[in-house]
């Protein structure tokens, strides 16, 4: 039985997804998974018997992953298992951008006692005048699977949607309604939209990609949405925007101190992913990622290593991770042909400075699986 740690809470929907031949539990010992959500595992110290770890979410800022990848520790992510639950924060966002509906519910929760409440409520709420998003034009800073989904749903609400993704795949641009326009200046994104909402991952090139430069680009009275990344927004420069009036209200659902309470800035407390489905959801597809890699040595949504997949079709199936260097595979292939293994299928794919490769073959004898140990460059190496 193998033994999956969890560090986290989460969902029991996983249960089923393992089954028998798995004991997860959060005391596992010598676990061969890790699955985790926003446990910090920075300063933590991993058990040397972890093949992979699986975060039942998209971020991965808790996770240390160049570090993983060093050690030959796969690092999954979960990325479109929550994206409708996120999407749907950001309509809720874009609606809150456009009408005063926080301010004019804390105005209403001040009107408890009074005894001619008709009357004030009809006399004030002109004081909560707000606009209509019919017509006007967003946005979105990247359009996988949560950014498409807000896209497509504003152009059934009526909206004109501009998009921005240097990165678009087919598979989500073929999700994309025909009504989408997609640029590829995201200047002219900034400068033409009345509502901005982005959805990209966060990595240290991309920090405060909204500063004081890309808020001068805008037009005045812009919303600004942010449910994707804290970091992704200079908070300087947002206050200072929304202060000004060139952003009419900036919404997020990342708080910080210098935002919380400042008039038209809305913070959501991390609500993003905060629904049973998207729990679900994620937990179920960590589970899956973990379960293929560790019986299969397929890699898919790792944040770490590259995608590498191949059904089996062979007795035995070596899985090497590895520095990606030259000569490699070739060493690979040389050390087999040595030992008269014929290689069934052979897979290949690297990522940055690490690459993975997966050999199916008829059999591998003790000879054969040290020498290929002992090449330099070899990470991890294992038969399955």
């Amino acid at each position: 039985m193998k033994n999956i740690l969890t560090l986290n809470a989460i969902s029991n929907k996983i249960d089923k997804v393992f089954g028998i031949d798995y004991n997860v539990s959060d005391v596992a010992t010598d676990p061969v998974g890790i699955l985790v959500r926003s446990f910090d595992m920075h300063d933590y110290d991993l058990p040397s018997s972890v093949l992979a770890i699986s975060r039942a979410g998209a971020g991965v800022n808790n996770i240390p992953i160049e570090e993983y990848a060093k050690k030959g520790v796969v690092v999954f992510n979960t990325p479109g298992a929550n994206a409708n639950a996120v999407s749907e924060l950001v309509l809720t966002a874009l609606l809150m951008g456009s009408r005063k509906i926080v301010k004019a519910i804390d105005w209403v929760k001040t009107l408890k006692d009074d005894e001619n409440l008709a009357k004030t409520v009809e006399k004030g709420k002109k004081e909560f005048v707000g606009q209509e998003i019919y017509g006007k034009k967003l946005g979105v800073i990247g359009l996988g699977a949560i950014g498409a989904r807000v896209a497509n749903t504003a152009i059934g609400l009526g909206m004109e949607v501009l998009g921005y993704d240097p990165y678009l795949s087919v598979a989500n641009a073929l999700h994309l309604s025909r009504h989408i326009d997609v640029t590829d200046d995201i200047d002219e994104l900034y400068k033409s939209c009345d509502y901005i909402t982005i959805h990209v991952p966060f990595v240290e090139s991309n920090r405060n990609m909204i500063n004081e430069q890309k808020l001068n680009l805008m037009k005045k009275g812009v919303v600004v949405i942010n449910c994707a990344r804290g970091e992704l927004v200079d908070n300087e420069s947002i206050l200072k925007a929304v202060k000004s009036g060139k952003v009419s209200r900036y919404i997020t659902d990342f708080p910080k101190a210098e935002l919380i309470g400042e008039e038209n800035i809305i913070c959501i407390p991390h609500l993003g992913a905060s629904t049973p489905e998207a729990e679900d959801n994620c937990a179920v597809m960590a589970a899956k990622e973990l379960i293929d890699y560790i019986e299969n040595g397929n890699v898919k949504n790792s944040v770490n290593y590259p995608t590498c997949v191949a059904p089996r079709n062979s007795n035995v199936r070596i899985c090497i991770l590895h520095l990606n260097q030259q000569n490699m595979i070739a060493q690979f292939t040389t050390i087999l042909a040595e030992n008269n293994i014929n290689i069934d299928n052979f897979v290949n794919s690297s990522k940055g400075n690490f690459a993975y490769s997966i050999i199916d073959i008829p059999e591998i004898n003790d000879n054969a699986f040290n020498a290929l140990s002992n090449i330099d460059g070899i990470i991890k190496i294992r038969k399955i």
